[in-house]
Parts: structure tokens; sequence; C-alpha cells
């Protein structure tokens, strides 16, 4: 009470008009919020009902410093409401949390399965590569030998009797072909003249000596 005066002659009962303007305005901000925050919100209600009073109550000469809800107890049907509600909230959550861990799942094991193809195409194409690598580092390897076997064979035939020296191998050759055809065949045509050899290394330098402006001799005649 901060004015005597007012409170004795501004109002009949300060004490009993203070307590139902508290309920009055309990029950409007009550009303302004859903029934479940009103648990949450005690302290905002708190606040507001303070406001209100101190408002109303200086004509009376009289001031409220505090108001607090000790309880909030809502009649039996709208606890069970509340209760229904909150089992619904909290089986809704399951659910979606429930839903949420499947796609969880699918989009993992998908994700999975799109790294594991991936690493196996690029596996596929490593391998791919070094066998195409490979495959090339041979052809190389084997065309360096060829042009090398074919660079010593110009150069020997080149140097002094190196020609002669190639046609007496081209005649052996030519010989040992017949010995091959005779391992491999019972019936064999033999030219006529096979018994003198001087005539068939003759014959083959003579086949020689025709084809040397034509062709150079390439390296599967030599051994």
């Amino acid at each position: 009470v901060l004015d005597p005066e007012r409170a004795s002659y501004g109002i009949d009962d300060y004490t009993f008009a203070i307590i139902q303007l508290a309920q009055t305005t309990l029950r409007s901000e009550i009303g302004k919020i859903e029934l479940d925050k009103t648990f949450e919100e005690r302290s905002h209600i708190n606040t507001q009902v303070v406001s209100e009073l101190d408002k109303a109550s200086d004509p009376w000469g009289v001031k409220v410093f505090r108001y607090e809800i000790k309880n909030i107890t809502p009649p039996h049907d709208v606890l069970a409401a509340m209760e229904k509600q909150m089992r619904a909230e909290r089986e809704k959550r399951a659910v979606v949390l429930a839903s949420e861990g499947s796609r969880d799942a699918v989009i993992n094991a998908a994700d999975g399965d799109k790294q594991k193809t991936i690493k196996e195409s690029e596996a596929v194409k490593q391998q791919q590569i070094n066998e195409a690598e490979g495959q090339a580092q041979a052809i190389l390897a084997i065309a360096t030998a060829t042009a090398e076997g074919l660079r010593r064979i110009a150069e020997a035939v080149s140097l002094q009797g190196g020609f002669e020296a190639m046609q007496l191998r081209v005649a052996e050759q030519y010989i040992e072909q017949f010995g091959e055809l005779a391992k491999e065949s019972t019936t064999l045509v033999l030219p006529t003249n096979l018994s003198d050899v001087a005539s068939v290394v003759a014959t083959a330098m003579e086949a020689v000596k025709t084809n040397k402006g034509v062709a150079t001799p390439g390296p599967h005649l030599v051994r």
C-alpha cells in the first residue's frame, strides 16, 4: 500500500479487486496461447498480469510487485485430450524418424553402389590403358628391332664381299627349304638337277641376282 487514503476511500476492498482483476487478466492471457504451451509461458503470463494490475491499482494507492502462477490444472477431459495429442505427436515423430532412417539407408546403399560401379569402371579403364600401352611398346620394340636388322643387312651387303656372302646364304636356305618340305609331305616334286648341288646354288644365286634391283632381301632370309 503506497497511499493509505486512496486505499481506504478510493475502493471498498482493494484486495478483493486485485484478486478479481488478476483472475480476469490470467484468463485473458491464457486464452491468447495454446493450451499445451501454457506450462512453458508461465513467466510471460506472470509479467503480463503484474503489468495489468499495476495499471489498474495505481488509483487505489496500491502497487503489486509480483504475481506467480503456482500450478495449472486443466479439467480431466482437457488433460485427456492433451495426453492424446502428445501421444499422437510422439507417434508421428517416431514414424518420421523411421522413414528418414529408411530413406538415409537407401541413399547410402545407392551411393555405395554408385561408388563401387565407378571404381570398377575406373579399374577396367586403367587395365585397358595399361594393356594398350603394353601393346604399343611391344609394337615399337618389334619395329625398332626390324629397322635395326634391315639397317645391319644393308650395311653388310654394301661391304666388300657382302653381296656374295648373302647370295651364298640364300642358296643355303633354298636347300634347307627342300629338306623341310620333304619332312612335311610324302609326295614332293623335285627339280631335275637337284642332285647337282652346284647347279642348285647357281640357280638360287641367279634368282637373287634377278631380284637384286627389285627388292632388298628381308630379315626373314637371315637366321
